[in-house]
């Protein structure tokens, strides 16, 4: 079982819009996934109350069940696990780390934002893990995207992954439906947006998008 959290300190920064799509694009190749929602506000939790399809699972819990609540999940056979976290909560972000294979820390390229970042790699140098920021809501022009990696990277020596998530209304629109870009917009670019993000953090987890097929033993009936 894999688990990968989305930690940040400020709020609006887009935990929530990273964890359910992630999650979906997950349960899409057939993991089991389950999305944990730890902040009060539960919007996770009531994005799922939308949705018509019943994967991926999301369960909102208390960050204090956090580990008892993993390893039930990893005993009934959870592929993949996102933790969608509270802003302004250092021990709910510490839990949630120290459980995490890989933590995200999604941020907006405003001052804003940028400055807030700081609360939260210190934070995390508490845990001792790497973490990567992945930048949400990037203006469709300008250069503020490149920009905004290059002040992560140097100010707080944090990596910056690759793909991000731009501007886009389709996010917005499918905290209301419950339903995920790639869904609404399978060959649109939020969709797109998402699939590469998908693909980066399966190569981080070192995972395969989907099991490999068992081969049959010589003798075995086909």
């Amino acid at each position: 079982m894999k688990t990968v959290a989305l930690i940040a300190q400020k709020g609006g920064v887009g935990k929530t819009t990273l964890a359910i799509h992630l999650a979906t694009a997950f349960a899409a190749t057939g993991k089991n996934t389950l999305l944990l929602d730890l902040d009060p506000q539960a919007s996770a939790a009531e994005w799922k109350d939308h949705r018509a399809d019943e994967t991926p699972a999301v369960l909102s819990i208390q960050p204090s069940r956090l580990t008892k609540v993993l390893e039930e999940a990893k005993s009934m056979g959870a592929d993949v696990v996102i933790l969608d976290t509270a802003p302004h909560s250092e021990s709910t972000a510490l839990e949630a780390a120290k459980a995490a294979d890989l933590i995200l820390v999604p941020c907006q390229p405003t001052i804003m934002d940028l400055r807030a970042m700081a609360k939260t790699v210190e934070l995390l140098k508490l845990v001792g893990k790497t973490a990567f920021a992945v930048l949400n809501s990037v203006p469709h022009q300008g250069t503020g995207g490149q920009e905004a990696a290059e002040t992560i990277a140097s100010s707080f020596g944090l990596q910056v992954a690759d793909p991000s998530f731009g501007d886009r209304v389709a996010f917005s629109r499918c905290m209301i439906s419950g339903q995920a870009a790639q869904e609404v917009e399978p060959n649109g670019k939020a969709a797109a947006e998402v699939t590469a993000l998908f693909d980066w953090v399966v190569a981080q987890l070192h995972t395969r998008t989907r099991a490999p097929a068992q081969r049959k033993k010589k003798g075995e009936a086909a």
